[in-house]
């Protein structure tokens, strides 16, 4: 984006309203969101975000984006689940859902690729607690989910069955479908939090000390970490077969690769490195007998192997052989003031008891567009994923949507989809040809 353009969008982030999810004006905002998180991707991999961290900063929007990431959070659990069980809610195309859903991992991304920056953590201000709160509570889906789980939710929700822009049903789609495409975001974006979290302890000199107070004993985060490192949501065994879940897909890992180190795993043993080790964490951390037996779990995880690929943790290793032959201080009990988050119980407050009346003014006026407003969403999105910017941002190169070989042909009128051969096109058209309609 051009610095003028990045700055207008910047400047025009807002907060909204619960009942105006899904509306026009929350759409714009939407597209101005997701324009960003774009930006911000192909920026950092050249190395030059700091035109959008500093536009972030100058305009005070880290609240604003802590916000809307919680009003969608409330909105998937509050009336997210009301919506499916009106009798009058049956959509003709899952896209204004998925938008919603897809908002928060919007937002999340973003704050992912930003918060590396101390001054955005520092900008945040107050609302540094409600984004801890936030990440705790992604935190604990990671740590309750199953293996058995994560193998179910990966096989079942294949891309045939992701709504998307590309893929807006005539037909209209159960509930069902929908809560599974939610479930299946949710993992992800409960990874992106994992990110997020990590880059704010690495702050923790710099942090508010209800912050502090807050990680290590309010939501005891050190406890947390450990039962990711044991249980690892994002790898599992399938079919003798050891899987890990990277760049937004499962991968089978081959054998000499199955004790390296993923992104993931890293994460969490930064996140308890900076935890752990900073002196002001241990002053105000309760190593109580509970606390001490579940941190020396972890020294079972700390091989030879772990440390060359992470050297850090030889003073991990060290502070958890010291851990245990000694009994640290107890933290002083000072009186003090604690700031509390307000941004959640501000929205529950508001909204509350209006859950299905909000729902059944979403239903009439956001998610049962007519035809021509579809094509005309479509159009917006459209000129919002450019196709440069999307092959840009793409990890893989192109894959034919019917046998999933590499493709080099584009479906000519929407350009949307891939194929390998003119046999593949033709076989897909029927199935395409609605969705074709609209983005063309």
């Amino acid at each position: 984006l051009p610095p003028a353009e990045a700055e207008a969008l910047v400047r025009a982030l807002q907060d909204s309203e619960l009942r105006d999810i899904g509306s026009q004006g929350w759409l714009r905002q939407h597209e101005y969101v997701e324009k960003l998180n774009m930006h911000g991707i192909l920026s950092a991999s050249v190395g030059q975000e700091q035109l959008l961290t500093e536009l972030l900063v100058t305009h005070a929007k880290i609240p604003v984006l802590i916000g809307e990431l919680i009003s969608v959070e409330i909105w998937k659990h509050k009336i997210f689940p009301v919506l499916c069980r009106l009798e009058d809610f049956k959509p003709r195309s899952t896209f204004p859902i998925y938008v919603v859903l897809h908002h928060e991992a919007s937002i999340i991304n973003l704050l992912e690729t930003v918060f590396f920056y101390k001054e955005i953590c520092e900008s945040a201000e107050d609302s540094i607690l409600d984004l801890i709160d936030y990440c705790h509570r992604k935190l604990i889906l990671l740590a309750a989910r199953s293996t058995k789980a994560q193998a179910v939710t990966s096989a079942e929700l294949c891309a045939e069955h992701l709504a998307s822009p590309s893929s807006m049903q005539p037909d209209p789609v159960p509930p069902q479908e929908l809560q599974k495409q939610a479930e299946m975001m949710e993992f992800e974006i409960s990874l992106k939090a994992l990110s997020v979290l990590r880059f704010i302890t690495d702050q923790v000199d710099s942090l508010p000390l209800s912050a502090l107070t807050r990680m290590l004993n309010t939501h005891n985060l050190p406890c947390l970490l450990v039962e990711l490192v044991e249980h690892c949501p994002w790898s599992c065994w399938e079919a003798g077969k050891l899987k890990k879940f990277e760049n937004g897909t499962w991968h089978v890992v081959p054998p000499e690769d199955q004790v390296k180190m993923t992104k993931l795993d890293g994460q969490v043993w930064l996140a308890l490195l900076n935890l752990l080790l900073s002196p002001e964490c241990q002053h105000k951390y309760r190593f109580d007998g509970f606390n001490k037996s579940q941190l020396l779990k972890l020294r079972a995880f700390l091989t030879d192997v772990l440390i060359d690929q992470l050297p850090n943790l030889v003073e991990m290793q060290r502070f958890l052989s010291y851990l245990a032959v000694t009994e640290p201080a107890p933290p002083k009990k000072d009186l003090i003031l604690e700031q509390v988050p307000v941004i959640q119980d501000h929205i529950l407050k508001k909204n509350s008891g209006k859950w299905e009346a909000i729902a059944k003014h979403q239903v009439k006026h956001a998610f049962s567009p007519t035809e021509e407003e579809l094509k005309l969403q479509a159009r917006r999105w459209a000129q919002t994923y450019s196709l440069d910017m999307m092959e840009a941002l793409a990890p893989d190169k192109p894959r034919c949507r019917v046998c999933g070989v590499e493709a080099a042909k584009r479906c000519s009128r929407c350009r949307n989809e891939w194929y390998c051969t003119r046999a593949c096109q033709v076989q897909h058209w029927q199935k395409h040809k609605p969705a074709c309609n609209l983005m063309a």
